[in-house]
């Protein structure tokens, strides 16, 4: 029995209509915040203001080596934010969505999430080129141009949008609630542990945030495509198991006696000239016919001679005797010599 998302389209009733998320004013207002604090972090960077000077601070102050006990742990809890095991984790609870829902948009919608978050937060990645701590080379300097990939963030906006994500798709207010300020919590420790692990500036941390607030509230906008796409999947699906499909030939019932095929009539036994033609294969009319009063005539062929007898019209050849011809008596035998004339004297 197959158990896969199309099968289960199949085979069960449509469930009643998920709602989807709309672009409200109040998400309008947030989205429009979210990016003017999105834009003030890249400017206060970029002058190398006091919040460079405070991402100074924290790392001189060194927090893996205040607080060492508790390095071993954030170590594991910091791939809640990498990008692999949280996109299959959340995508394997998102497929069974799927599956009991009867519909491809939880996939959909984390597929065009984790696009938008590669395309948005690479580009401003490599554009900036940031060096993370380790790797600064003057004290009070953004480290900016140098070649690095470290900012924003890309452990926390991943977590924010990764488990957001189960926020943005829930089916009730309630659980929209607990699982955001779930996704807030994860997000937030995913964000600070880099900071204490010395992998990131913590202004890095706060333009991964805002940088994943961005892509969960503008998602609405792009319901539109990802319907679309869902759309054509099924579509396609269908026009494949269409071509798949060949016709089966109808059933005979049991008994039915099935037709012969019908017998062409002998030549010269009353059947029409065509009838003869079609049993010669040719154009031609057939060697032999019968004439008037029942002697075998010969016609000619196309090019006038005149045709041959059928063999079987030919005279038997009489079974006594052999058929070998006689030899002729005045022919010398072929292994003999030839007799010499005798000289006369």
């Amino acid at each position: 029995m197959r158990t896969d998302i199309f099968a289960r389209l199949d085979r069960e009733p449509e469930p009643p209509k998920i709602e989807t998320p709309r672009m409200s004013r109040h998400r309008i207002a947030l989205f429009g915040g979210t990016l003017a604090f999105y834009v003030a972090i890249v400017i206060a960077v970029l002058m190398s203001s006091w919040l460079v000077a405070l991402d100074w601070k924290v790392m001189l102050f060194r927090p893996y080596q205040q607080w060492p006990g508790i390095h071993a742990f954030l170590d594991y809890y910091v791939v809640l934010g990498q990008r692999g095991p949280t996109a299959v984790m959340v995508a394997c609870w998102l497929g069974w969505r799927s599956w009991r829902q009867h519909t491809l948009r939880p996939l959909l919608t984390l597929g065009a999430s984790l696009l938008l978050l590669n395309l948005s937060v690479g580009a401003v990645k490599i554009g900036l080129g940031r060096l993370g701590p380790h790797y600064a080379t003057r004290i009070g300097s953004a480290e900016l141009f140098a070649g690095g990939d470290i900012f924003p963030s890309g452990h926390t906006a991943n977590a924010v949008v990764t488990w957001g994500i189960l926020a943005y798709l829930a089916a009730t207010p309630r659980a929209r609630r607990y699982l955001s300020a779930m996704s807030a919590l994860v997000s937030l420790g995913v964000g600070l542990t880099t900071v204490y692990l010395g992998t990131h500036w913590l202004s890095d941390v706060l333009l991964g945030w805002a940088a994943g607030l961005l892509i969960l509230l503008g998602l609405p906008w792009v319901e539109p495509l990802i319907t679309r796409a869902e759309n054509w999947i099924f579509a396609a699906r269908e026009w494949l198991s269409a071509r798949g499909r060949t016709p089966a030939p109808a059933p005979v019932a049991a008994g039915t006696p099935r037709p012969a095929p019908a017998a062409l009539p002998a030549v010269g036994e009353g059947a029409p000239q065509s009838a003869a033609r079609e049993t010669t294969g040719s154009g031609h009319p057939p060697a032999v016919v019968t004439a008037a009063g029942g002697r075998p005539r010969a016609l000619s062929g196309p090019s006038g001679h005149q045709g041959h007898p059928a063999r079987s019209e030919r005279p038997p050849v009489p079974l006594s005797g052999s058929r070998r011809p006689a030899p002729h008596t005045d022919r010398a035998p072929r292994g003999g010599a030839a007799p010499r004339p005798v000289a006369g004297g």
